[in-house]
């Protein structure tokens, strides 16, 4: 029932503007691919591991294509005919290519019909891989039950897998139902994936298929001793986007950071390449029943919570479109937002709790991420400790899902496991003494609450107009979401980006969106 008595007819207009967005954007999207995209469709055949230069051999072999010019018909097409005519698997394929042994282009070509034939039956293969993983999952949800309420959500950074995987295990222990490995500072703009289990990260751990597999199989070990299903959950963000998403897919990951906007404005990704990367990656995603997680919070640590609320209710329209026609449902759409006004506003928790209650009416299906706050601490662990006490009130008042714990050494230093048992504990004790606060709680007939609300769909619905008019590329050069401007031909990885010739084609669009042929 609606607490906020918000116009439908308006926010029927805000999705319906969103989806014209989208649309217009996806319009580009389907005529071009990306080094990435193809690079997604190696490791999804098979293709893994480094050359002696620790090279992925995925990139090997895309890089040789587009060096060749050949990248605007695809790599499935080029890596069939190959398998046809010399009778090597895609491994072997790449190591001959990395060997200077053989030149996709050169090679003759096989029929059209006959290349389709060959390279289905590797993508089904590849794709039923991800649905077995997609089983375990539900098989343990089904033994363990999942949690009813707010999932606890923490993280760990040491930047070693192996310490990380002892700071998750007593994270679980201590409560925690979803553990997000921080990926380390400014992986998101290299454009390739490293190999292996690493030791060694800043900020935060490298974003390995290995150290996937490492941290997926720990999770598993401390929940069979739990008796609960521990949620992992990493970032396919940045450069490498599908890349990410498809070995999540294959160790079974839970929880994906998957924005369409984040790169572009706070890592200077290209948008063009951003925008045909995410809808691979959020289709990937889809399939494999990954949570994503978008990244509307980060706008407010540059632009103002208060003023600028209305562009993170635009985004999330736009994010759940975008994830729509990517075959994504709604329950697995981690749309973010976050409690960052500054504590000094009056009426500030009063305003928080608008938008929280808002973005739960709007998105009623959807597992929303809150984040704590952050841009406002102080170093203060006691007024940090009343901060997030409110955050995690406004959190349980209005069904939020994902809630990521907030932390009283924020501002201070990474974390102690000692400081993550007291935030367990704080929200614990909140969820539990207001379990059905919410439930009970009506908002007064036009006053601050409903009108807040209502302010914030009124001028989201105006932005989204002007997107709408504009088109989504020049509204982000013109930085009106987080007060940032990009340029479309600007940022990186523009290079990457190649329009597909009329031979061009993609096996696993088709077979994750449930399409025939």
């Amino acid at each position: 029932m609606s607490k906020l008595n918000l116009n439908e007819a308006t926010i029927a207009e805000a999705r319906a503007l969103a989806k014209a967005i989208a649309e217009d954007t996806q319009s580009f999207v389907e005529r071009h691919t990306t080094v990435t995209v193809e690079r997604t469709i190696c490791r999804l055949l098979g293709i893994d591991g480094v050359n002696e230069d620790q090279v992925p051999l995925p990139n090997v072999v895309v890089d040789h294509l587009k060096e060749k010019n050949g990248l605007a018909t695809g790599i499935s097409f080029y890596l069939a005919n190959a398998i046809i005519q010399t009778g090597k698997t895609p491994q072997e394929i790449a190591e001959a290519i990395d060997k200077g042994e053989m030149d996709l282009t050169t090679l003759p070509v096989a029929s059209y019909e006959e290349i389709r034939k060959t390279i289905n039956p590797l993508a089904e293969a590849a794709v039923a891989k991800i649905k077995e993983n997609r089983s375990v999952r539900e098989d343990y949800l089904q033994r363990f039950g999942d949690k009813e309420g707010p999932y606890l959500y923490l993280i760990v950074a040491t930047g070693n897998i192996y310490e990380d995987i002892t700071q998750a295990k007593a994270a679980a222990r201590q409560g925690a139902d979803v553990i997000a490995v921080i990926r380390t500072t400014g992986q998101s703009l290299l454009d390739y994936v490293p190999h292996g289990a690493t030791t060694e990260g800043f900020g935060g751990t490298v974003a390995t298929q290995e150290n996937f597999r490492l941290m997926r199989a720990a999770l598993d070990e401390v929940g069979e001793e739990l008796g609960r299903y521990i949620r992992l959950c990493n970032y396919c963000s940045g450069l490498c986007m599908p890349e990410i998403a498809a070995m999540g897919a294959i160790e079974r990951l839970d929880v994906m950071l998957n924005d369409a906007l984040y790169g572009i404005l706070f890592r200077d990704i290209n948008m063009k390449r951003t925008m045909i990367d995410q809808y691979f990656s959020r289709m990937i995603n889809g399939y494999a029943g990954v949570i994503i997680n978008t990244g509307e919070d980060n706008y407010l640590t540059t632009a103002d919570a208060f003023e600028e609320a209305h562009t993170v209710l635009a985004s999330q329209f736009i994010n759940e479109q975008f994830a729509l026609m990517a075959g994504l449902p709604e329950e697995q759409m981690g749309l973010g937002h976050a409690f960052e006004m500054d504590p000094d506003l009056p009426n500030a928790f009063v305003y928080e709790l608008a938008q929280a209650q808002m973005a739960r009416e709007i998105f009623p299906e959807a597992p929303l991420k809150y984040m704590p706050p952050t841009k406002f601490k102080t170093g203060d662990i006691f007024k940090g400790q009343v901060q997030d006490t409110l955050f995690n009130i406004v959190t349980i008042m209005t069904g939020q899902k994902i809630h990521l714990l907030g932390m009283i050494s924020e501002a201070i230093h990474t974390p102690y496991m000692s400081e993550r048992a007291i935030s367990i504990d704080n929200a614990s004790y909140i969820f539990r003494t207001m379990a059905d606060l919410g439930e009970e709680i009506t908002f007064k007939e036009d006053g601050m609450i409903q009108t807040r609300a209502k302010d914030v769909l009124a001028d989201a619905t105006s932005i989204l107009k002007e997107i709408e008019r504009e088109g989504l590329f020049e509204t982000l050069a013109q930085g009106k979401f987080a007060g940032i401007k990009r340029g479309m031909d600007r940022g990186k990885g523009l290079d990457g980006v190649v329009q597909k010739d009329t031979n061009y084609f993609n096996p696993f669009i088709n077979l994750f969106l449930g399409r025939g042929e």
